[in-house]
């Protein structure tokens, strides 16, 4: 294994990852890290606050819970929605188009991937653009919830005054008030379409998460520390398939002792880099 050995692009880093990527294709699996350059924070990178996300069995049984989780996640979704793809975004669309990437695996729910134009996205743990009813299954766009949300609490504060988390929710104390959003054809509890703390990822979107590695030459690891045990599963799921596996990410990972190659840098930058290397 190879090791960058600092923060800044590690160039003999590149220089290996380029050989071992070089000549064939590779599926992608980013994580927060890839993010955090459109003002998106990461959840385990240095700075990153303490906090204990919502779980699924609050959401699901306390509507008090539910109440806080709907009025933060309310607020953190205009932050997320004015968030723009990065050049890491950008690059691995590029790549794809190119045909040296066949598709995207994402831990992040922000749609960032979509929006710089990668086509082939699984998005393992959901996407916050969209919104279902818990007892009906109708769904709707996280736009016109949002819309109707902002209509029934007006009192509630601007974006720009409130901390967002990685996950798109934010804190916030007072929510007695909250009128939190209902199932317009049922009247059923919402959620929006994101796996929870406490929830598995739909098995037939890991699935198809697996089939994408398993078609392709390689595997990259962009910005995921790799602590969610569905970025584990993947990389294992690589190496017994004997494809060679690149983690770029700052900060050790659970998988840096099965990489083939190991680059301790900003995801961002150097998706851009190896790009540009691939490409020319």
């Amino acid at each position: 294994m190879i090791t960058g050995s600092t923060p800044e692009l590690d160039e003999r880093g590149l220089d290996r990852a380029y050989a071992v990527l070089s000549g064939g294709t590779f599926a992608v699996l980013t994580g927060a890290g890839v993010s955090t350059d459109s003002g998106i924070p990461d959840y385990r990178g240095a700075g990153a606050p303490k906090r204990t996300p919502m779980t699924v069995s609050q959401f699901l049984f306390d509507d008090a819970s539910r109440k806080r989780y709907w009025a933060g996640s309310h607020l953190g979704w205009a932050l997320f929605n004015a968030a723009r793809p990065n050049a890491g975004h950008r690059m691995l669309a590029t790549l794809e188009e190119a045909g040296l990437v066949p598709g995207v695996v994402t831990q992040n729910v922000d749609g960032l991937h979509i929006r710089a134009g990668s086509r082939r996205v699984v998005d393992l743990h959901g996407s916050l653009d969209r919104v279902s009813c818990l007892d009906c299954g109708q769904t709707y766009a996280r736009s016109s919830i949002a819309a109707r949300i902002d209509r029934e609490n007006a009192w509630l504060a601007r974006p720009d005054a409130v901390t967002l988390n990685p996950d798109g929710d934010a804190e916030i104390s007072n929510v007695d008030d909250f009128i939190a959003p209902a199932c317009s054809v049922c009247g059923g509890p919402l959620k929006p379409d994101v796996v929870f703390f406490g929830e598995f990822v739909p098995t037939d979107k890991f699935a198809e998460a697996r089939f994408l590695v398993g078609q392709a030459d390689a595997l990259v690891i962009a910005g995921s520390s790799l602590v969610v045990n569905s970025g584990i599963r993947l990389l294992e799921h690589a190496r017994r398939n004997k494809l060679p596996i690149v983690i770029i990410n700052r900060g050790e990972t659970k998988g840096d002792s099965r990489a083939t190659v190991k680059l301790d840098s900003g995801a961002s930058e150097t998706l851009a880099a190896l790009a540009d290397r691939l490409l020319d």
